[in-house]
């Protein structure tokens, strides 16, 4: 391999992690549910040095966090492609859409119940101390 081509591979790659921050960028500025989702993350950080989680419990803890973070991510990208191409009401992409959002609900559940699993006994142990 040259040193050029090595180069262009290199710029390629870099330039492709500058798309990737692009699209966070827009789905943080554009959909309210980033923000649910972040104060849903914080609120669990939170809790999770105020209990002093283990390291399990923050790895399990943080593969939530993107696991929601990407399914609505995709669920964005989904609804954008949907309404590009079919700008006007069509049922079979309204049933694509309303899939996309099942899935953020599936991961935000489990998701959900993952932290009750997680939180309850140290939140049980807190009130009756």
């Amino acid at each position: 391999m040259t040193n050029n081509t090595f180069k262009n591979i290199l710029v390629r790659r870099i330039k492709s992690f500058g798309y990737a921050f692009k699209g966070l960028r827009l789905f943080l500025i554009t959909q309210p549910n980033a923000w649910i989702h972040i104060l849903a993350v914080i609120v669990v950080v939170s809790a999770g040095f105020y209990f002093s989680i283990t390291i399990m419990e923050w790895s399990i803890c943080l593969l939530c966090f993107g696991l929601v973070f990407t399914a609505e991510i995709i669920n964005t990208a989904i609804e954008y492609l949907v309404d590009h191409v079919t700008p006007e009401f069509h049922p079979k992409a309204g049933a694509v859409k309303d899939l996309a959002a099942a899935a953020v609900l599936v991961a935000s559940g489990f998701s959900a119940l993952i932290g009750v699993i997680i939180f309850y006994p140290y939140i049980a142990a807190w009130i009756n101390s």
